[in-house]
Parts: C-alpha cells; structure tokens; sequence
C-alpha cells in the first residue's frame, strides 16, 4: 500500500467502543424535557464530535508526531508495574485507553479555544504539532505558515499588530482618519507564537492585550479578534530565552505541555518521510477538519458534561492546602502568601518564623503560592474537555488527577528548601514538576480520605443549607442557625494546629455567619 494511502487512512472502528444501549421505549415526558445535553441525540447529519476529536488524535500518533510517551495513564483494574533500575523507578502497563500528553492537550486546547505552551529543546515537534492544530481548523497550510509570528529580539508592535497606511499619516487630521494594515494572523482561528520568549518586553505588552481581552489597538484603531486557540513554543521557560516574559503573559497561558525526547526505535518513521518526501500537515483527512460551527457546538457539549460534588469537594480540598501562611498577617484574612509576596520581604526570612505547624506533614509547604481563580477555571474546563474526549458525561476524578500538572505546571511553584525535597525519595520531584504535582494531588487525596470528608463534612453541611436559600427562615432558625456555627467554630480551633484546609473551612463559616447576621437584622427590622 502506497504511504500516502496509509496517511489518508481513517479507521471506521470506534475509537472508544462502549457498551450498546438499547433504545427505551418512547415517553411522553421527554417532550417536556429542558435543552439538549451533552451525549443526547444529534440533529440529522451531524457527527458525533467527541468521536471526531479521538479520530483526530489517533491520526495524529499514527501519522504526524511521532510520540510513543503514553503519560496520560487510564486503569480498568489491575495493571501490570515494573521497578526499573537502581532508583526503582515504576514503569507502569495501562489496563485501559491512554494517552500522550502532547498530542492530547493541544487537541483539548483547540476545542476549548484555549492557550497552550509547548516547552522542550529544538527539534522536538513543537511547532509542526502547533501547525496541525491550524491545519486542523482548515487553514491551509501555507497560510498557517505565514501566519505564525516568530519570536525575534527586534520585534515591533507594528511588527506584530499592523503598520498605519503612509497616505492616512500624511493626510488625517485626527487619529479616527488613519487607517491600520492589520496583520492577517489576526483573524485566524489558530494562533501560533514561536519562540515567544525572544520578544521584547514593550512588544510583549501588546501581545497581551491580544491575548487577555481579545482585540488588537494600534493608533486608537480598534481590530477585533475571533476566539481562537493559541500556541506558544519556547526551548526553555525558565529565563533561557532573550527576554524574561512578564508574569501577566505568563499567566494567561492555560496548560504547558513538555515536548518530550525522540525514541530512535522510531526511526524508520522518519526515514520513509524522507525517501516518500511526505509532510504530514499536508495529509491530513478532509474528514477531520473541524469548521467554526462544529467547534462552537463541541465548546458547548464540553460545557455541559457535570462535575460530580465528590470530585468538586476532592479538588475544593486539595486547593485550600497552599494560600495558608500563618506569620504574614495580623487580621485573619490577610495570613496569606499572597500577603507575603506582596510585602518584598526575603523569602526565606519570612518561611524561617513559619514554624508552628508539620512542615513536612503540611502540603502547602512545598509551595511558594497558591492557586488562582483564573487556575481554577481552567482547570474546570480542561477536565471537562477531558472527560468529554473519552466519551464520558462526567468528570471522574481520574481525568482531574491527569490534566492538573499540566494547568499548574507554570502557575504552582515549589519551594525547593522545604523539607519534602530533602528526603531521598523525594530528590527527583525537584527536577519533575510534572511528577510532583501529581504526587501533591495524591497526598491530598490521602488526606481527604483520612479525614473521612466524603461522609463527615459539617462545613459542607452547613454551605448545603444555606444554598437552599432564606425565604421562610425564621428569626428563630436564624438564631439556631448561628448558634451551629459558632460552635462548630469552637470545636475546630480548640488545641488544634492551623492548616489550609481548616483556616479555608474558619472563613467559609465567617462568611456563612455574617450573611445570617445580615439577614436576622433585616428580620428584625420588619
């Protein structure tokens, strides 16, 4: 068979094969029912599109990135383990349907019309798995190409954005009569930076202006840009570029992604790539080219699959370990790393007084910061697209394990002189960041469990009742009410050591205690 047969080649098995469900006989009370949700019927004609996505994946691995690094691991019971080496290191057989990161999540960020980064050395497919992404939003190649803007130390803003037209400069007579020549990257649907940390600092400004709201200003003049999936390529993030990249750009990144080291057990790959002179951008399947619409419609489906309460309290739990830093405020809301941060005192200096609690016991000591509300959208989203890519309707708490390194990689930062790090065992999380913000998860989870959470959680409890409102609350329920929380109050601070989850747990019920403080004095004015 011709290679350029195999490379036009889609399977018509399924993906993902699920168990048949046989139809249920028709009821009336189905016309009643609200919009459709995600895994519902489709309208004639349309294609299931969470199949779609794992076709293109799969054509993809098979064709285009050569990446056999299955790092998003899936069990359906047991799985075979191996100690590998003198550190003993697990190489693990996955029991069920899994992933390579690289791949994955620039597909998950095409869908979700997110911001992905690509970080590893040169020549390690960062940009060619970028261009697919475009060429994936049917683009033609050669557009995709000259529309990604290379990162250079003497890039403009004009460079990047659009020049004023020379006639309109000579002859306006006010800044509404010059007209811009935009830059046609602009309203592509795929955006790609290469090389992002070699551009200078002003011109970074700019970018994040396009990046963060969405539109281009040049002059006054106003360019509105179409949502759109961005990439990033960097060779390193961690200041090896000729500019440092300021925070604000930085954290507008959603997910980084770690181009990993090509197998040369692969090398007959590239070899019949040379002698066929095949370029698999230029392949890749009609079929899997998603328009405008059906991106919109997937976004949509992604939005609907539920996050069930047990995974949501899982993630609650593991957020709450970091904000906490006891010695940096005098007022109980401001004992935050945030308030550490922003008061510029030396780092060290200040971890050094901290020394009340566990540190090796207490997670949020590995961190020199906590997690950001922008972090937790994203997060949500990713899950979501996770989920809905494996054919799911719901989140498991699998799917959250796997896609929060890749969030929080360049968002939650270690404190590599934390106790944790000096422990052996632990040596190789100061290098594997990936590994070690797994590893965080899994201790919070081990922690949850301990506390046994899931069945006694009286803050929960609490939140849960308030949720249902206060129309017909008595003064006299409002009272007890208050009482409740004054005494759970009580019971959580008697000789207990402050740790993140609990000081989180002290301001949910702070919270909880003035709102019906508001409401018993409304009540009374009636």
């Amino acid at each position: 068979m011709s290679p350029f047969n195999i490379f036009n080649r889609i399977s018509q098995a399924p993906t993902n094969p699920k168990p048949v469900v046989k139809p249920r006989q028709f009821d009336v009370a189905a016309l009643y029912q609200g919009p459709l949700q995600s895994g519902a019927a489709l309208a004639e004609g349309e294609q299931a599109l969470d199949e779609k996505l794992r076709q293109a994946y799969f054509w993809i691995v098979n064709n285009a990135i050569i990446s056999p690094h299955y790092d998003i691991e899936y069990n359906e019971g047991p799985s075979q383990t191996y100690a590998v080496g003198d550190s003993k290191r697990t190489l693990t057989l996955p029991s069920a349907q899994s992933y390579s990161s690289f791949i994955l999540l620039p597909l998950l960020t095409f869908v979700t019309r997110k911001k992905c980064l690509f970080v590893g050395g040169p020549g390690r497919g960062k940009t060619a798995s970028a261009i697919l992404m475009g060429v994936l939003s049917g683009a033609p190649v050669r557009d995709v190409r000259r529309a990604m803007q290379h990162g250079h130390p003497q890039m403009t803003i004009a460079d990047l954005l659009g020049n004023p037209l020379p006639a309109d400069l000579m002859a306006a007579q006010n800044m509404d009569d010059i007209r811009i020549a935009w830059r046609k990257w602009l309203g592509m649907r795929v955006k790609i930076i290469d090389e992002y940390n070699r551009i200078p600092t002003r011109t970074q400004s700019a970018l994040l202006t396009v990046m963060g709201d969405n539109y281009a200003e040049v002059l006054g003049q106003i360019y509105e840009c179409p949502e759109s999936a961005w990439y990033l390529t960097a060779n390193d993030d961690q200041g090896g570029g000729t500019y440092q990249v300021i925070d604000a750009l930085r954290d507008r990144i959603d997910v980084t992604v770690q181009a990993l080291a090509f197998n040369p057990r692969f090398l007959n790959d590239l070899l019949v790539r040379i002698e066929e002179n095949i370029r698999p951008e230029e392949l890749m399947p009609r079929e899997l080219i998603f328009t405008e619409k059906e991106v919109d419609r997937a976004g949509e489906e992604i939005r609907q699959i539920e996050v069930p309460p047990e995974v949501r309290h899982r993630l609650e739990f593991f957020c709450s370990q970091f904000e906490l830093f006891e010695t940096a405020g005098a007022q109980f809301e401001y004992m935050t790393k945030d308030t550490a941060r922003l008061s510029g005192m030396d780092w060290g200096q200040i971890v050094a007084a901290d020394n009340g609690r566990d540190r090796l016991k207490d997670l949020g000591c590995q961190t020199m910061n906590g997690v950001s509300v922008r972090n937790l959208m994203t997060l949500l989203i990713y899950a979501k697209s996770l989920a809905y890519f494996r054919g799911n309707k719901s989140v498991e708490l699998d799917d959250l394990r796997q896609i929060l390194p890749f969030v929080l990689l360049d968002k939650l930062h270690p404190d590599i002189d934390a106790p944790f790090f000096s422990r052996p065992e632990n040596a190789a999380y100061k290098t594997d960041r990936l590994g070690w913000l797994r590893r965080l998860f899994d201790l919070s989870n081990d922690e949850f469990n301990r506390l046994d959470l899931d069945r006694d959680d009286p803050v929960g409890e609490l939140a849960a009742e308030f949720a249902q409102g206060l129309n017909d609350v008595s003064e006299r329920d409002t009272r007890s009410r208050l009482t409740r929380i004054e005494r759970l109050i009580g019971e959580r601070v008697k000789g207990r050591k402050l740790y993140g989850h609990l000081y989180d747990d002290l301001l949910k019920l702070k919270y909880l205690h003035q709102r019906y403080t508001n409401y018993l004095k409304w009540l009374r004015s009636q």
